[in-house]
């Protein structure tokens, strides 16, 4: 029985851990390429309300993906515009964005639907089926093996397969590509790659489409794969705690994959215990709650050491 509980936390902290992979992917494009950008969680906010709100009406669940996705890349242009056209703070402009897919999603729902923000459940091909892994079924009384392979592995939706396969395709294209070496570049030194010939504002556009695109997914995935509709801020702060997964692992795609999957490892085990004995003291459920954000604070502090960020990241680009 124990093991089935731990095989049971590992499966949720598996799915919780997809939005915030999808998203620490978003924002390492984003950062390599110079643009800070702390409007992640508006990003996924936008991307789940058009997906969970264009999936309801429409009955289709890829309506809802090619929406939000859309909803996000229009965010994120607006915050390229912001930073790269104009110039502007970029932390001013992700922390605008917030705020405007706070207060967006809740007055269009409201118009909408009038549930107070949410939108109606989605069920049937208005939501992300899980896939069964082949030989699942046949596999699962085997001990140990089977219920890893027919539990944990199998039974997720596409975009949690696509998520993990994002990590090695993320990694080719900035290690191993004359895009991915450019994009790097220009977050370290515009100047070197605008002598080359090579527009700094062009790359540096296509680094927050592709943070835009990203950020659409782990929207989607949100409010029509893990949760069943949308409602009201349910993002919860994961747009925060992807940038911090992305500062933990050190804008490196392997490492992020490790990072996230412990953050929604400690965010299963605060949702699966919520009421836990210590020493005789029973905890909180509320300190159960904010155990992930808790830990997060805490990791940040005293386990990342040295991270450096790009040398350009923050930094408008000026042509000389």
């Amino acid at each position: 029985m124990e093991f089935l509980v731990l095989i049971q936390v590992l499966d949720s902290a598996l799915r919780l851990a997809v939005p915030l992979l999808f998203c620490s992917l978003a924002g390492l494009f984003s950062e390599r390429a110079g643009i800070f950008d702390i409007g992640l969680e508006g990003k996924i906010l936008i991307a789940a309300f058009f997906s969970a709100a264009t999936a309801s009406v429409s009955g289709s669940v890829w309506v809802g993906l090619f929406f939000g996705i859309s909803a996000s890349m229009l965010f994120s242009l607006l915050h390229g515009l912001a930073s790269i056209t104009f110039r502007g703070n970029q932390l001013i402009s992700g922390v605008a964005i917030n705020f405007l897919a706070a207060g967006l999603t809740v007055l269009i729902g409201q118009s909408w639907f009038k549930l107070g923000g949410r939108t109606p459940s989605l069920s049937g091909n208005a939501r992300f089926s899980e896939i069964t892994l082949p030989f699942a079924d046949n596999v699962s009384n085997v001990p140990i093996i089977g219920p890893i392979y027919s539990e944990l592995l199998s039974g997720h939706t596409a975009l949690a397969y696509l998520a993990i396969l994002m990590v090695p395709i993320s990694w080719y294209i900035l290690f191993r590509t004359r895009f991915g070496l450019r994009l790097r570049a220009v977050g370290e030194n515009p100047a070197a790659v605008d002598t080359a010939g090579i527009s700094v504002i062009q790359l540096r556009y296509l680094a927050v489409i592709i943070c835009g695109l990203l950020c659409g997914l782990a929207g989607a995935y949100l409010a029509t794969g893990l949760a069943a509709g949308f409602v009201k801020d349910m993002s919860a702060g994961r747009g925060f705690i992807a940038l911090a997964a992305l500062i933990f692992a050190k804008w490196r795609p392997w490492h992020i994959l490790s990072a996230t999957l412990l953050f929604g490892l400690l965010e299963a085990i605060s949702n699966r215990f919520q009421n836990i004995e210590i020493l005789g003291i029973i905890l909180p459920t509320q300190l159960m709650q904010a155990l992930p954000y808790i830990l997060t604070v805490i990791i940040l502090a005293g386990f990342v050491g040295k991270a450096t960020p790009p040398l350009a990241g923050g930094v408008p680009y000026i042509k000389e």
